[in-house]
This record gives C-alpha cells, structure tokens and sequence, in this order.
C-alpha cells in the first residue's frame, strides 16, 4: 500500500513539475538574461520515517540563499523569476524524493517478498517434514517399547505358569 501511494506521489508530482516547466516556457527567452547565480539551494531539509523498517526520506523544505542584488538596475520580473524558480526547484527536489522513496519502499518489498517465498517454499516444508519424520520416529519407539513390554508379559505369565 505504502508502495502505491508513493508511485502515485511520484506521478503527480512529475505531472506537477511539467506543468510548471510548461508554464514557463513561454518566458524562455527571458529566462537567458536572469543571472543564475541568484539562487542557490543551501539546504535540503528532509525527515525520515520507518516504513516496514526502512528507513524513509520525507521532503519538509528547501533553504534558499538569494544573493543580493539590485532591483532597480535589473529587469523587474527577477523578483518573480526568484519565486517561480524556488517552485520549480522544490518540485524537482520533492520528485526526486519522491523517486528514492519509491525505489527503497519497491526493493524493500522485493526482499521481502523474497524472504516469504523462501519461507514458504523451501523452509516450511522442510520443518514440516522433520516434524514428520520425528513423529514416525517417536510411533516407532512407541510401538517398539510396547512390543517390548508385551513380550516381557508374556515371558513372565509363561515363567509364573510354569512355577505352578
């Protein structure tokens, strides 16, 4: 269940971002006058959490340095240009948790289910044939011991009939 709800995550998120990316095409051009060294990412902020005893990432924020510059010699549409890249940056990081989450929760269920196929194919039948085989063991020095007890019976009637 954890699995699906991450690929769906996943999904929207990825559907999220192109939509986004498509949104800011039509501005492409003005995109190569903005200095790309305004913004930059200095901190992935992420908690973990155990799923199935797997330890997790979850995206909480991202910590942006914007460097200073000065609004009135630049192009006014820069200020926007911050907001709109901090979104796409934080759609791209978020999908790309999104992605690690998946593929950790996808190998986690393969193992595991690797580990229930072993149990149940190979380890069970195996026990549950030595439990078997000891209790076929167990009815024979059963049997064994009352045979023995009835032929020491026997002997001693046959020694008390005898005396008589």
């Amino acid at each position: 269940m954890e699995v699906k709800k991450a690929k769906n995550l996943e999904e929207s998120l990825a559907v999220r971002l192109e939509e986004a990316i498509r949104e800011q095409e039509e501005d492409l051009v003005m995109w190569n006058e903005f200095d790309r060294s305004l913004v930059r990412i200095s901190d992935v902020r992420v908690h973990y959490k155990k799923i199935a005893g797997v330890k997790i990432p979850e995206f909480d924020e991202l910590v942006f340095d914007i460097r200073p510059f000065n609004v009135f010699s630049n192009p006014k549409w820069w200020l926007s240009g911050i907001e709109s890249l901090k979104k796409l940056l934080a759609l791209v990081i978020e999908k790309d948790l999104a992605q690690e989450k998946l593929e950790l929760l996808e190998y986690a269920r393969k193992k595991t289910t690797q580990k229930v196929n072993l149990y149940e194919k190979v380890q069970i039948p195996a026990y549950e044939d030595a439990i078997l085989k000891i209790k076929r063991y167990l009815e024979d020095e059963d049997n064994l011991a009352k045979a023995a007890q009835k032929i020491v019976k026997n002997r001693q009637q046959k020694a008390m009939e005898a005396h008589l």
